[in-house]
């Protein structure tokens, strides 16, 4: 049975751009200003990395069970569901994706998923007519796509993933809502993992949102492109952060079928790093300390790269919760660098060996 309201997208771009909550859980201020917003934002986190938590916050404020804009926790998310909130205005995004040979996504989110949730495909979202995995959509692809979800540019968002780290693709869903120029988004801490373990609702029960207006706009600062990580290579503009594993960055073990390495000047932070043993984001202040041990300066530019542009996008999580909110990701990342880089451009403990 369908779960329905009563209630489409635009955008351009040319082809080829090759938050315990009291009684009833409250949603992220809407009515403040941009400033406001980010000036709240700020002071919660500040606190947090000082190992406290928000001191008596106003019913303004951001509620602790919103770590920050970027996390909202399954206890705040579960009171919201339970409270009828999910409409216009709160839409729950299953962003889950698996190798085919392994699990179906969309098959599971059918079997059980959080209630009022919608099925984010990351196979339609995308670039289709790129040879490259996972590439962006257009303006106006992207903007139809989560009209059809129920989102509008005044919808809180809150993605999540049933991947068994807790977190997979979920970030890359929110990453790709606030490279279009939406600012309410988060991730769901722990993931559906957590969220069953919890013991909080899930159903079969599907939602047909009523379709809404979202207008998309590129914000070009949170994105790298192939001609620009060449040109960093010699300019070292920016830092750069490769999140797969080790062996695939020092080119000693097949990634997916591609040989592997890594870009000149490139820092290896495998993206589980950043996740605790249960699949939850680990704190700010070991976050902050991941990046000091590589010699990653937060104050700088900086771009984050892996194979396809999926666990690229746990960098610039991770990042966003210490404060920093431009990290750009190379959409294309190693699967269009080994195609189009020159040799000299692909670093390789292997090749090195080999020589």
């Amino acid at each position: 049975m369908a779960a329905t309201e009563g209630g489409a997208g635009a955008g351009s771009l040319p082809a080829g751009r090759s938050r315990a909550v009291p009684p009833a859980p409250a949603p992220p201020p809407r009515a403040a200003s941009p400033r406001r917003r980010h000036f709240v934002c700020v002071c919660v986190c500040a606190r947090l990395a000082a190992g406290g938590a928000p001191s008596r916050p106003r019913p303004s404020e951001m509620a602790p069970q919103v770590l920050s804009r970027a996390l909202v926790t399954a206890k705040w998310l579960s009171e919201a569901v339970q409270a009828g909130r999910v409409g216009p205005s709160l839409r729950i995004l299953d962003a889950s994706w698996y190798p085919p040979q392994e699990r179906n996504a969309r098959q599971e989110f059918k079997e059980r998923h959080i209630p009022g949730a919608s099925f984010f495909d990351i196979e339609e979202c995308r670039d289709q007519s790129s040879p490259y995995d996972f590439m962006l959509p257009s303006e106006s692809h992207f903007a139809d796509y989560v009209g059809r979800l129920g989102v509008s540019n005044d919808t809180h968002v809150v993605v999540y993933d049933g991947d068994q780290l807790g977190t997979f693709y979920a970030p890359r869903a929110w990453w790709m809502f606030r490279v279009f120029g939406h600012k309410e988004v988060s991730v769901l801490n722990g993931g559906f993992k957590n969220w069953v373990k919890e013991g909080h609702p899930v159903t079969a029960e599907v939602s047909q949102p009523a379709p809404a207006v979202f207008k998309a706009r590129l914000n070009t600062v949170l994105l790298k492109t192939f001609e620009e990580m060449i040109h960093n290579v010699g300019s070292l503009r920016f830092q750069v952060v490769d999140s797969r594993p080790e062996g695939r960055f020092r080119g000693t073990e097949l990634d997916q079928g591609l040989e592997s390495g890594h870009i000149p000047g490139a820092v290896n932070i495998p993206f589980h790093s950043f996740l605790t043993e249960s699949g939850h984001e680990k704190s700010i202040e070991e976050i902050q300390e991941i990046f000091r041990e590589k010699k990653v300066d937060l104050s700088k530019p900086l771009a984050a790269t892996c194979r396809k542009g999926v666990t690229a996008c746990h960098i610039a999580l991770a990042a966003y919760l210490c404060g920093k909110r431009d990290v750009a990701i190379y959409d294309g990342s190693w699967s269009e660098w080994f195609h189009r880089a020159p040799p000299r451009y692909k670093v390789s403990e292997l090749k090195r060996n080999k020589a």
